[in-house]
């Protein structure tokens, strides 16, 4: 690509209005931006980046049997009462359509996956399936302060697993954690992230997040590095020695949850009455997981940990371009150079525009 049918521009200020690390840099990098609080445009630039991103997510979902779907983010208020979440998620956008009928936009998709699994699961010979998609979520944050970080609009990729017991559960439930470690890797967090001991909020008593250090980070962890192991702030009363060696010497830092794992068990799936029969005839309830990455946070989290003095030092699995091109003089040497480079494959962003 040629800089100079680039629309966009970098700034030579930081915007006042925004606080956060990774929105400052971005807007004045030309990257995203700002409609409002919470809500962005993604530029040029930006969605190759963000779009890099959700291809590895993609890749290594496909890798451990993610069947990829795309589901509505209009929700019916009956499935959130079906639920009982219509009136006890403090987040959830809300709208009347035509004929007064009430939606919630979808800042979680359990209402809409278990049903939609719900026609197809009708026997042991059904399970285990997993399910995920890559889409914009509404949540009515009420301090969106944080960039990327935390935006009333966002995407997500929301993997759902469904499971004949508790032990098929656990077994994916691994292979879920492993597939994360490997997102993070190529996208160049590896050495920041920990597999954090957190509330299970209202599916299970502890669930997991995958934690990076960040000193911009709104979360606190204590860390066993021994193990690679964390416990999140919320829970240090209950768990303060590491769950693995029993280790009490924890190291705190702030982080950013990046990612995040719940067993939700039969929570969604009794209400919406998900069953199927097993080997003896018998009829039993689906036992389900949950697996949560945010494409556009984990952007953000990226530019707050991986930058130096001179601005964002993108690992090179996700950044926008391969190859910056500079011709310092005008003439057709750098052309030429371009044209190979990009014949060649390779993903070149040319500065045209002279006067280096």
């Amino acid at each position: 690509m040629k800089q100079s049918r680039l629309f966009t521009r970098t700034l030579k200020e930081l915007p006042k209005d925004e606080t956060s690390f990774n929105a400052q840099t971005l807007i004045r990098a030309g990257f995203v931006d700002k409609l409002g609080a919470g809500i962005y445009t993604f530029l040029p630039l930006g969605l190759r980046v963000h779009n890099k991103i959700c291809n590895i997510i993609r890749a290594e979902m496909d890798a451990i049997g993610g069947q990829e779907i795309l589901m509505p983010a209009l929700i019916p208020k009956k499935n959130w009462l079906t639920t009982e979440r219509w009136d006890n998620f403090d987040a959830l956008f809300k709208l009347i359509g035509g004929n007064q009928k009430e939606y919630g936009l979808g800042a979680t998709h359990e209402e809409v996956v278990t049903p939609l699994l719900q026609k197809y699961i009708l026997s042991y010979q059904d399970l285990s399936v997993a399910v995920y998609q890559i889409q914009t979520k509404f949540r009515n944050e009420p301090r969106a302060k944080a960039g990327l970080l935390r935006g009333r609009e966002f995407s997500m990729k929301d993997l759902y697993s469904f499971h004949p017991d508790e032990e098929a559960l656990k077994q994916y439930y691994k292979i879920v954690q492993k597939a994360y470690f490997k997102i993070f890797e190529r996208c160049g967090l590896i050495d920041y992230t920990y597999l954090t001991y957190a509330a299970g909020g209202a599916f299970s008593k502890y669930s997991h997040e995958f934690q990076a250090i960040c000193p911009g980070g709104e979360d606190t962890i204590h860390i066993c590095d021994k193990c690679k192991i964390a416990i999140n702030q919320e829970i240090i009363d209950q768990h303060h020695t590491c769950p693995s060696c029993d280790n009490s010497k924890l190291r705190t830092a702030k982080s950013v949850e990046i990612g995040n794992i719940f067993k939700l068990g039969t929570r969604f799936a009794k209400p919406f009455e998900v069953k199927y029969t097993d080997e003896t005839g018998q009829e039993k309830d689906v036992v389900m997981g949950c697996y949560g990455i945010g494409p556009s946070r984990l952007m953000g989290a990226i530019v707050e940990i991986l930058h130096d003095d001179k601005g964002i030092v993108w690992p090179q699995a996700i950044a926008p371009f391969s190859i910056h091109l500079l011709s310092f003089k005008q003439d057709d040497k750098a052309t030429t150079l371009y044209q190979t480079l990009t014949t060649a494959g390779l993903e070149v962003f040319y500065d045209d525009r002279g006067g280096h």
